[in-house]
């Protein structure tokens, strides 16, 4: 039988490390060289000079460095898509080690939505780094595309928003379910009643979120059948803040839509302000969501877990909830 020779092209992985592919998938991320070595802690020429030494190992151009903003090549798309895949693997690694050594350790970034945010997180922040003190807890307040984005391209580990999201490149994890509630200004005629429904809000009193919030939608979808063919507002206010929405019924007339989390620490006089909605009580799905090849599994297990244990049990029942949409 005939021996055949078959050739291949050879790279030698000894010279290619996890630290190059950081860098090239950094500078896919934030498309700029610059901001790219500013994120991962080191010089330009030094992220540039690793780059280069990672495409003379593979002898392929990964990005054109003629546009600005940096673009990958078209091979450099795929060699960036396989590095994500790589360096999740190597992330993988340290979370088999830490279950087996049953600990809990490491850094989670989480991204929040803003009407989420400040009700939420001071009921869990110190319990969560006093049990797993080990772990870095890394939050920022984004709105829920901005979350979706950054999850998409490795920036966020997990976000907690409304769901669902209809993306199928993502898994969502439901928490629990916020119900709804009107706040209105001094003799508002909705506190005429006991309970109410949507179609006792005037949308002309309606106080919003600004756009891009995923609240405003609900609130809208909730009011939306009387609000066909309601006048202008003389003004619009835009505010991404929940807060700042009850200040604005507070000081002037009106109504605004708040979420559960936040009626909890009103005070007395507030309360008498606060009207619920007759059942189904239209309220929000809030869930844990990831990449669908998300990692650090136990930590925001972990996470989930303390989530759960801080709220009303209550909250966690979507009985007798109608689930808004929160796009339009």
């Amino acid at each position: 039988m005939r021996k055949i020779d078959i050739c291949y092209y050879h790279i030698d992985f000894a010279y290619m490390t996890l630290v190059q592919l950081e860098y090239i998938v950094a500078v896919d991320t934030y498309r700029n060289f610059v901001v790219a070595a500013e994120k991962c802690f080191v010089t330009q020429p030094t992220l540039s000079m690793q780059i280069q030494k990672l495409e003379d190992t593979l002898g392929v151009i990964l990005f054109d460095r003629s546009k600005q903003p940096v673009v990958p090549t078209e091979i450099g798309i795929s060699v960036i898509d396989q590095a994500r895949v790589l360096l999740a693997e190597a992330d993988n690694l340290n979370e088999i080690i830490n279950s087996y050594k049953k600990e809990l350790s490491g850094v989670i970034k989480v991204g929040v939505i803003p009407t989420v945010a400040p009700y939420l997180l001071p009921k869990i922040i110190t319990k969560f780094t006093e049990k797993y003190p080990k772990v870095q807890l890394l939050i920022w307040e984004y709105t829920t595309e901005q979350i979706v984005q950054k999850l998409k391209v490795g920036l966020l580990d997990c976000g907690i928003l409304s769901t669902p999201l209809d993306d199928k490149t993502l898994n969502e994890l439901p928490l629990f379910y916020e119900a709804f509630a009107v706040y209105a200004s001094k003799g508002n005629g909705v506190l005429n009643k006991r309970s109410i429904t949507a179609e006792d809000i005037d949308p002309n009193d309606l106080w919003l979120l600004n756009e891009g919030h995923c609240m405003r939608n609900q609130v809208l979808n909730l009011c939306s059948k009387k609000a066909e063919g309601s006048k202008l507002k003389p003004f619009e206010y835009n505010t991404g803040s929940v807060e700042t929405l009850k200040r604005m019924v507070d000081i002037n007339t009106g109504v605004t839509v708040l979420p559960e989390l936040s009626i909890l620490d009103l005070n007395k006089e507030e309360m008498k302000r606060v009207r619920r909605f007759k059942d189904p009580v239209p309220a929000r799905e809030i869930s844990i969501v990831t990449h669908r090849n998300f990692l650090k599994r136990g930590i925001i297990s972990a996470l989930e877990r303390e989530i759960i244990e801080s709220l009303p049990e209550e909250m966690i029942s979507n009985s007798k909830k109608e689930i808004l949409e929160g796009f339009m």
